[in-house]
């Protein structure tokens, strides 16, 4: 008997669903919909379509991956984050939604700076995003200055400790053409860039405990472990970066920096650290749970 999109669906849900995955059907799903080529939409609109022999097996691959707890993400070498497809693999941490709330308290504060204080090509706004990963913050935040108009008057810079990941990075801003506007450096966090402070920094830097990795779901495991291990409270080089900032950021700038649900008071007493001259504040996600820690160093 034929297989149809249906009765794939069905199986592998079952199947998936036994291996321990959170979202069996959506997973499926998604990975049905990779195969044949189609999206969700179109693939749930047709579920007593047929599907060949050759896609029917691939997909059997996919879901064995799947079952063994490999994320979607990687098996399908893409997340979209921010409206765009970004290249994923194991060399970066997959783009998280919740981080799309500092992209937008970026570009909100790019598009303020520059309307108080107009730039031009020789005297740019600076941005920098720290330990960029994917590059999905510092590329999103490209597309979206291009998009405005922006792209002469800002000059981001994204940096990472890992070759690989910048590698992967350069390859997601090559693939969607602002890699002209993006300076990629290797450094540990903002040492080893060496350049005048900047206007505006961003990091999404690791924040999760040590003791709580191992209490992820396994997908997690797939993920580089030092792209998500924050020391044993989880601020560790988050501390690290504030420690940083009064060298980083020009006067009048601010840097915004993601943190966990559960951190917010706790960031906020790493940045008093600062001394007097500087601001702090903290923003929540879409959800409403504290997301961004926000640090301004006051012009005087």
């Amino acid at each position: 008997m034929a297989a149809t999109v249906g009765g794939l669906l069905r199986d592998a849900a079952v199947r998936l669903t036994e291996s321990g995955s959170e979202t069996p059907r959506l997973d499926a799903e998604v990975l049905l919909g990779h195969v044949l080529r189609v999206d969700r939409a179109t693939l749930l609109a047709g579920p007593e379509a047929g599907v060949g022999v050759e896609a029917a097996r691939e997909f059997e691959r996919l879901v064995e991956r799947r079952s063994s707890g490999e994320p979607v993400s990687y098996i399908r070498g893409i997340k979209e984050f921010y409206g765009v497809a970004f290249t994923v693999d194991p060399r970066a941490l997959i783009p998280r939604p919740e981080t799309e709330t500092l992209v937008d308290l970026a570009v909100a504060l790019i598009g303020t700076m520059l309307t108080a204080h107009p730039r031009s090509p020789d005297d740019p706004l600076r941005v920098w995003d720290v330990g960029t990963g994917s590059g999905a913050i510092a590329v999103a935040i490209a597309i979206h200055n291009r998009r405005r108009g922006y792209s002469s008057d800002v000059r981001l810079r994204a940096t990472d400790a890992s070759a690989d990941a910048l590698a992967l990075a350069i390859e997601n801003a090559v693939v969607h053409g602002v890699a002209d506007v993006i300076d990629f450096r290797q450094a540990d966090l903002a040492y080893g860039a060496e350049s005048e402070p900047v206007d505006l920094l961003l990091a999404n830097l690791p924040y999760i405990p040590t003791d709580t990795l191992p209490t992820l779901p396994k997908a997690v495991s797939f993920e580089p472990a030092s792209a998500l291990d924050g020391g044993p409270d989880g601020l560790a080089l988050i501390r690290r970066l504030i420690e940083q900032l009064a060298s980083a950021l020009r006067e009048g700038g601010v840097s915004l920096l993601e943190i966990g649900s559960d951190q917010a008071d706790a960031a906020r007493a790493a940045a008093t650290t600062l001394g007097d001259g500087w601001s702090v504040d903290v923003h929540d996600d879409l959800t409403g749970r504290p997301r961004v820690l926000e640090i301004a160093r006051v012009a005087h």
